[in-house]
């Protein structure tokens, strides 16, 4: 049984107290802190038209968003932390929820735009864990980047479509970050989103901090492709928040950080035991 196939996740210390090689993705999907860049994450998979199109049609993200939210964390954790069993369980629900959403511009089972989708979520995952944990050793990278795959993988990209080395997915990720273009559809959709939507009160008492952070950690180009305002007083305390933030978050305890995947589990097996909804 490899890292991956475990039911709990195993988080590590700081990297640097860690051997090469040892850390998987499980040493980061845990972390609650890769919240923080949840927004980012989505709207860089939004920025591909085919994937922004798709979510602005048929998502009911305004309307519900922390179904949608638990819907997502929900797939991350069960292909990385969840058994061979729940994962299969969660692909399959996936595949179903996908089947409506098509038209003549986009589909959900295009590999190309799940490919995207994946690829986002390693690098901002790789990129939030580096930010508060620090940088990673060679070994480690590779072993993580490897893993990773499986975000894309477990529905419709082949293996051959993740690329083969990472300084070939940086290649590929240039690409992308300098050639998407997001329309008004898009930018209407992402303002609405960045609002919070119809979510209850103490969801939207919190949008401030993540419409900061989500803007904060968009690439400059996709800032401007978006319309979202950043200013030099911005930057600065953007940077500050992440001097002060990543030695306080390393202090709290392995299960407080880890409440998120406990929970998102937990709520996952009681949904599949009991045949609820889940996607």
């Amino acid at each position: 049984m490899t890292r991956t196939e475990e039911r709990l996740p195993r988080v590590a210390a700081e990297p640097r107290h860690v051997r090469p090689g040892s850390v998987d993705l499980a040493d980061f999907v845990g972390e609650s802190m890769l919240l923080l860049g949840a927004g980012a994450t989505v709207l860089l998979q939004l920025a591909l038209r085919g994937v922004g199109h798709g979510v602005a049609d048929h998502s009911t993200t305004l309307e519900r968003p922390l179904d949608r939210l638990r819907t997502t964390m929900t797939y991350v954790y069960a292909v990385t932390l969840g058994t061979p069993e729940e994962k299969r369980q969660m692909v399959r629900m996936v595949n179903k929820a996908h089947v409506p959403v098509h038209s003549e511009t986009y589909n959900a089972f295009d590999p190309e735009l799940q490919l995207w989708v994946a690829a986002t979520l390693y690098r901002n995952g790789a990129e939030m864990y580096s930010r508060v944990f620090g940088e990673l050793s060679e070994p480690d990278l590779e072993h993580l980047y490897r893993q990773s795959s499986v975000y894309g993988t477990a529905l419709q990209v082949k293996e051959d479509m993740w690329p083969t080395t990472r300084a070939e997915f940086e290649a590929y990720w240039d690409e992308m970050v300098d050639s998407v273009e997001v329309d008004a559809k898009i930018r209407a959709f992402t303002r609405n989103l960045l609002s919070g939507g119809n979510a209850p009160f103490a969801v939207r008492a919190v949008m401030p901090l993540q419409r900061f952070m989500t803007i904060g950690l968009l690439p400059p180009r996709l800032r401007e492709e978006f319309g979202l305002p950043w200013t030099r007083r911005d930057q600065r305390r953007f940077d500050l928040f992440w001097k002060v933030f990543p030695p306080v978050y390393r202090r709290v305890p392995r299960p407080i950080r880890q409440l998120s995947a406990t929970y998102y589990l937990h709520d996952m097996r009681r949904r599949m035991a009991a045949q609820g909804h889940l996607i």
